[in-house]
């Protein structure tokens, strides 16, 4: 009786509305949201949330650390597990009887307070993780546009009078307009758009990398890792958390909760998509990145470019765009804390007090990433962390263990999902380790507010 009464305290299913009280740790009623979204709309929410630019950019150096059997196997596993971990996760819509709007509701349904608050520490942990590093990537192809038809600006710090700091400022500012959209299905159109970016983003790499590296004395090109035992080590351990970073999502839940119709096969059918999308584009980049440039790849593929000019521009202007939609994506779990203390949920979305607010909200959190992301724009160093203490919980760990949080499983689905857990979890930790190792190295070669790239 008591999970009932719970239930029907938590929110309902029906009337197409989906309304849901955050019970486990906070007692404001969330906004409600109308599902109507298709399999399509799921499908590029997802696309545009895990595939980024600087998910794609680091995968031909993160194989160049492990090697080609290696990297490949591990890139490809990391792209099925996901895709695995997403299908448990969107099963579970209404596993209780009710829809649960967010991923910290979901988890507190199955685990109670424990559940919400682990889900509430990485998910924001991730996301604003995220948002930062991909701001760090914003700036550095706004500058790279500039210096490419501005030939008298050389990487020399300052020289053109337009710093990394400033073009990081301006991504920040533009996301500020964007910001005061409501919701995560008011951008349905634009991830739309930004999923056709990321596809052209990674045949526009995919040319280039065949361009750039036929162009090349191939006898010179080496495959083999030149570093000692101890640097390998912690390379392979970076490379293990870049490639987790590059299959981050930490709000199916959110995104589900966007759609109408059956919800699970909703949800299979987008998530299928969305990682058909991702998985092929990966491999497609990985592997020509990594052909052309060898053990010397830079951190960010689109950086060992040097010619055609036209086609490099138009792969930095597909990166700038995609990330608009990711970003913003990303910031919904962080804003929606907020709005469900601060929004009149009797009013309309533009009324306002509801305006005031988002803009209140939406300005600290793009105040606070900026002047990170110009403190220490160290971008590879955070891809591998954030996709280590950030990612691999959310998309590796967590939804193996809900899954197994509900209802009794047969012998051979409880070991392959514990193995997930498991084994993740100990990437997790090498993840961690290794980008430790390559921030601690970064902050003594360089001064804050460096000027990089």
């Amino acid at each position: 009786m008591a999970k009932d009464a719970d239930h029907a305290e938590m929110g309902e299913v029906g009337k197409g509305r989906t309304a849901v009280m955050g019970l486990h740790g906070s007692s404001a009623r969330l906004t409600e949201i109308v599902p109507h979204d298709k399999w399509w709309h799921a499908g590029g929410h997802i696309a545009t949330i895990i595939a980024t630019p600087a998910a794609y950019a680091p995968l031909p150096f993160a194989l160049a650390h492990l090697g080609w059997g290696p990297g490949l196997c591990m890139l490809i596993l990391a792209g099925l597990v996901t895709w695995y971990t997403s299908l448990l996760l969107a099963s579970l819509d209404c596993h209780d009887g009710v829809r649960h709007q967010r991923y910290c509701d979901l988890a507190g349904s199955i685990y109670g307070k424990a559940g919400y608050w682990a889900v509430i520490f990485f998910q924001q942990l991730a996301s604003i993780g995220n948002n930062l590093t991909i701001q760090i990537v914003a700036g550095q192809c706004m500058k790279a546009l500039y210096r490419l038809y501005h030939p008298e600006c050389g990487p020399a710090p300052g020289k053109c009078g337009i710093t990394l700091q400033a073009w990081i400022a301006v991504f920040g500012a533009s996301q500020l307009i964007v910001s005061q959209l409501p919701d995560i299905s008011a951008l349905k159109e634009i991830n739309l758009f930004c999923t056709l970016c990321t596809s052209l983003f990674a045949l526009g790499c995919l040319v280039l990398s065949i361009i750039n590296g036929q162009a090349q004395d191939r006898t010179t090109i080496s495959f083999t890792i030149d570093e000692d035992e101890r640097a390998k080590a912690f390379d392979v351990m970076f490379a293990l958390g870049t490639i987790a970073f590059a299959f981050g999502d930490t709000i199916l839940p959110e995104v589900q909760a966007t759609v109408g119709g059956d919800a699970k096969k909703t949800m299979y059918k987008g998530v299928t998509m969305g990682y058909s999308i991702i998985l092929s584009s990966y491999i497609m980049v990985a592997v020509a990145g990594y052909w052309a440039f060898g053990w010397s790849v830079a951190p960010f593929v689109v950086s060992s470019f040097t010619f055609p000019t036209g086609l490099i521009a138009a792969v930095y202007v597909l990166a700038i765009i995609q990330i608009v939609g990711c970003y913003q994506i990303y910031a919904r779990p962080t804003f929606g804390f907020f709005y469900n203390y601060l929004l009149d949920k009797s009013g309309t979305v533009w009324c306002a007090r509801n305006v005031t607010a988002r803009a209140g909200v939406t300005t600290v959190y793009m105040a606070i990433i900026t002047l990170i992301a110009a403190l220490v724009p160290f971008f590879g160093d955070f891809v591998a962390f954030v996709g280590a203490i950030g990612f691999t919980p959310m998309d590796f760990v967590l939804p193996p263990l809900l899954w197994l949080g509900v209802g009794k499983r047969s012998l051979g689905w409880r070991i392959l999902n514990w193995t997930i857990v498991v084994g993740y979890s100990g990437i997790a930790v090498a993840g961690a380790i290794g980008s430790i190792q390559a921030i601690n190295a970064d902050v003594v070669n360089y001064s804050v507010f460096a000027d990089l790239f």
